[in-house]
């Protein structure tokens, strides 16, 4: 009976690693894709006869997946062709003042909502979750008029930083359920102890917060990274356009895209780069803050 039950533990371990493994392998490709083309020459790329002249096929798969030979001169190429450094100060900044403003105002709006008595609050914070059911479709209009009309903020950063420093439902959601693991013990010594309500949140709760704010860090730069509609929007000079902006304008006629598919593959494997590192690099953290933000005391 016991060497029944091994057998079936490690038949169940296998089909479950051929399973994630199938799955993670057709993730990759993808992947493979981008970094193969990224390294091949334009004679290599997928072609296609159309009206009698040479143009590129991006629909096909390309005709060798690793490339011969390996042309590793695309990168500085495409770094040349691209201004790519003047797009990534733009992301940059972009990205960290939008970090900046979710570590301000999200964990003290999440620490109201958590921790402070008021009339109403539970209530309150349901019509604040609600918000999320708006379709950004929805919104998109009105929010474009209020910062073209009102604050005559269009072809600047303002709109894609401003909104970080008001909260998000999503992110005040996952940090108050962090607070609400935290004994409301620490709290009441603290009281005693003389400590102000700002003092307990910036001395004791915000230290306990590192696993939760590390998750919203980590959402919010990937989103601001590989942002493409709201810079698309708001961004009209070709000085301010982030990296993924940038990306998609990297070509303008057909001619261009036979000789830039590689570099264009080279800059997406460079911006893929930083989201790669930085989620390797906290991924045990993301992952305990994602099951501490889900459970309550």
């Amino acid at each position: 009976m016991a060497d029944e039950k091994m057998r079936y533990s490690l038949f169940k371990k296998i089909v479950i690693y051929i399973l994630l493994g199938g799955g993670g392998a057709i993730v990759l490709i993808p992947l493979v894709w981008m970094v193969s083309t990224s390294l091949k020459t334009w004679i290599q790329l997928p072609q296609a006869t159309i009206g009698g002249e040479q143009m590129l096929d991006v629909t096909s798969f390309a005709k060798e997946l690793w490339p011969n030979p390996v042309d590793w001169s695309n990168y500085p190429k495409a770094l040349t062709t691209f201004p790519f450094l003047l797009y990534l100060k733009n992301t940059l900044i972009i990205t960290g003042l939008a970090m900046l403003g979710v570590v301000i105002s999200n964990p003290l709006i999440a620490y109201g909502f958590a921790r402070l008595r008021a009339p109403g609050k539970n209530l309150i914070f349901l019509a604040y979750l609600g918000t999320m059911m708006l379709p950004g479709q929805v919104i998109m209009i009105p929010v474009y008029i209020m910062w073209a009309k009102a604050f005559h903020a269009i072809d600047t950063f303002a709109p894609l930083i401003v909104g970080s420093f008001f909260g998000s439902p999503f992110y005040v959601f996952l940090l108050r359920q962090f607070f609400m693991t935290i004994p409301r013990e620490l709290s009441d010594a603290a009281k005693v102890d003389g400590c102000s309500e700002f003092q307990i949140f910036y001395k004791i709760m915000l230290p306990l917060l590192k696993p939760a704010v590390s998750v919203i860090l980590i959402f919010t730069f990937m989103g601001h990274w590989n942002d493409f509609m709201g810079p698309l929007i708001y961004i009209n000079s070709e000085s301010k356009r982030t990296l993924a902006l940038g990306l998609a304008f990297f070509t303008t006629s057909a001619g261009e895209q036979i000789s830039l598919l590689n570099y264009q593959m080279a800059v997406a494997f460079l911006m893929t780069i930083p989201c790669l590192v930085i989620f390797y690099l906290s991924q045990r953290t993301f992952i305990q803050g994602i099951v501490f933000s889900g459970m309550t005391r």
